[in-house]
C-alpha cells in the first residue's frame, strides 16, 4: 500500500490560477523519487498539497492512510516534514541544537530518547561540532542541513526537500546523498524538488516530470531525459552529458559521466581491435 497517494488532485489560488490540474501519483515507504519541471510547473503546489500545507480544490490526498482534507495542517505534518527551499523560512531558535531539538517535543518518546534522535539527526548532516552555534552564524548552504536535521528528528514517514542541491558545493552534495540513502534504508519516503538535473541523473531512478500543473512523465532518468519532445514540451535540459551524447550520436540512453566514459572507452576499444 502507497504510503502517499494523489488522486485526480486540483488546486486553484483564490486569484483564479489552476496551479495543478488533476495529477495523480504515489509513493511507496522506502522510495526516493525527484519532480523536475520549469518555475510555475506546479512543483511546489503539489508538495504543499502532500504536506498539507494546501487542501486540494478536488480530488484526494492521503498520507498514510489519512485524508488530508480531514486534518489540520499540524496533524499532517508530523506525518510528512517539509524541508522549504529558504532555510531561513523555517529557522528561529537561539541555537542549531535547540532548532533540532524543538522537533522532538510532538513525540511520544522520553528524554533519553529524544536526546538519540537529535544527536542522530546532527551527526547524520554533519553539525555535531556546530549545535551550540547560532543557525544564522553559519553560511546558506550549511543553514539548509539545520532545517534537514530538524525535519529528520521530526521522525516524519515522507520527506520532501525543496531545491536541497542550491547552492552546494561537490563534499555537500554528497552529504545530501548519504542523508537521503540513509533515510530510505530507514523505510522513509524523500521527494525532491530540484533543477539539478545532473544530480537526478545520477541519484534518482524514479523522476516526475511537470509542465503548467501536469504530470507529463512519470518514468526513470534514462527514459525522460532521452525524449527530445519532452524535454521541449516542460522546457526543460538534459545533463549536459547526455546532451554531448546525443550530439555525437551516441545509441543508448546515456545520463551519467560514468555511463559516457564507459561507452567512450568502448568505442576506444573497438577501433583498436579493427585496426
Amino acid at each position: 500500500m502507497a504510503i502517499l497517494t494523489l488522486d485526480q488532485v486540483s488546486f486553484r489560488y483564490p486569484n483564479g490560477t489552476n496551479a495543478v490540474d488533476h495529477i495523480s501519483m504515489s509513493f511507496q515507504a522506502g522510495e526516493k523519487a525527484a519532480i523536475i519541471g520549469q518555475n510555475g510547473a506546479g512543483k511546489t503546489t503539489a508538495v504543499k498539497l502532500m504536506n498539507g500545507l494546501l487542501k486540494p480544490s478536488s480530488g484526494t490526498v492521503t498520507v498514510d492512510g489519512w485524508d488530508t482534507k480531514e486534518h489540520t495542517t499540524a496533524q499532517i505534518s508530523a506525518k510528512v516534514g517539509y524541508v522549504f527551499q529558504n532555510p531561513d523560512d523555517q529557522l528561529f531558535h537561539e541555537t542549531i541544537y535547540e532548532e533540532v531539538a524543538f522537533s522532538t517535543r510532538h513525540l511520544n518518546v522520553d528524554a533519553a530518547q529524544a536526546k538519540k534522535i537529535i544527536a542522530t539527526a546532527l551527526e547524520l548532516t554533519e553539525l555535531t561540532e556546530y549545535a551550540t552555534l547560532h543557525p544564522y552564524s553559519l553560511p546558506y548552504s550549511m543553514r539548509k542541513f539545520v532545517t534537514i536535521a530538524a525535519v529528520i528528528a521530526m521522525q516524519s514517514k515522507v520527506i520532501i526537500l525543496d531545491e536541497p542541491t542550491a547552492g552546494q558545493d561537490g563534499r555537500s552534495l554528497e552529504r545530501l546523498t548519504r542523508i537521503i540513502d540513509y533515510l530510505t534504508g530507514e523505510g522513509k519516503t524523500v521527494i525532491t524538488i530540484t533543477h539539478d538535473m545532473t544530480y537526478v541523473a545520477n541519484h534518482f531512478e524514479r523522476v516526475v516530470v511537470m509542465a503548467n500543473g501536469h504530470v507529463l512523465s512519470d518514468s526513470t532518468a534514462k527514459e525522460i531525459f532521452w525524449q527530445p519532445a519532452l524535454m521541449q514540451e516542460s522546457h526543460i535540459q538534459a545533463p549536459p552529458v547526455s546532451q554531448l551524447a546525443s550530439a555525437l550520436y551516441w545509441p543508448g540512453q546515456i545520463v551519467t559521466v560514468d555511463e559516457f566514459v564507459e561507452y567512450g572507452s568502448g568505442q576506444v576499444l573497438e577501433r583498436m581491435d579493427s585496426k
